[in-house]
């Protein structure tokens, strides 16, 4: 969302805020602002920019003086009055770690455990020690390319959530692979060389519908999207050395 797009006009601050965190900043995690509070603001916010994402929480930020509200799966950066409106990132100039990267990975967190895996399409590579859940659609060219991509993941199971999201030819194949006799094989056979699904023989349910219900419960907005075990997530088709580091990061990662 581009604050700077929507309210050219109005005193919103687009920064990327490249800072050194000294005595000001918050040594600990802050606790969120007290209830009243947290509602003056979002009546402000909301009043004065009605696009902006519904405020779910506010705390103090790691630079004394500003606000983090969060909606949306998004995060900015507010005064006390609401008066100004920060949308940009906060670095620590000194570790160089990206605190609103962190704060949103933090947010946005998915569990894995509670994903209904059984509405996947399942395959493996190696041991498949390693989880990673991939929301694609099988007309979407970017998750062909990452398909072709996890060939070259070792070690890792893939949960593919079929989504039909580019129009009813996508329901179409996805239902279609989906009730197919070996749906993995299926999946695999459009995704990494186009040969179209067989025609379902007889009634078949499918959990296409229930998978685009999950995606926008995750706030999944496009495809591809990956998760990760630690619940991160990463948006588009990333390369098959950046799966691997961020794979081998999740594992290392308390969830």
């Amino acid at each position: 969302m581009s604050l700077t797009s929507k309210f050219p006009s109005l005193r919103v601050l687009t920064l990327a805020l490249g800072l050194a965190l000294g005595a000001s900043a918050m040594a600990q995690q802050p606790a969120d602002l007290p209830a009243a509070q947290l509602q003056a603001l979002r009546q402000k916010l909301a009043q004065r920019l009605p696009d902006l994402p519904a405020i779910e929480g506010a705390r103090p930020a790691p630079i004394a003086g500003l606000i983090e509200v969060r909606g949306g799966g998004h995060v900015f950066y507010t005064d006390a009055n609401g008066d100004y409106l920060i949308d940009g990132h906060v670095l620590d100039t000194r570790s160089r770690r990206n605190l609103t990267e962190e704060r949103l990975d933090e947010i946005n967190k998915v569990d894995l455990a509670q994903l209904p895996l059984k509405d996947a399409v399942v395959w493996k590579n190696g041991t498949g020690k390693r989880q990673l859940v991939v929301f694609a659609d099988p007309n979407c060219g970017y998750c062909k390319r990452l398909e072709r991509d996890l060939q070259q993941v070792k070690d890792v199971t893939v949960y593919s959530f079929v989504v039909a999201i580019l129009g009813d030819d996508s329901r179409q194949k996805a239902e279609a692979i989906w009730c197919a006799k070996d749906r993995t094989q299926a999946w695999r056979d459009w995704m990494l060389n186009n040969s179209a699904p067989p025609r379902a023989l007889g009634l078949c349910a499918s959990p296409i519908q229930r998978n685009g219900a999950l995606a926008q419960k995750l706030r999944v907005n496009g495809t591809p999207a990956l998760i990760f075990e630690d619940g991160t997530r990463l948006p588009g088709a990333a390369s098959a050395a950046t799966i691997e580091q961020r794979l081998s990061k999740a594992q290392a990662r308390p969830s």
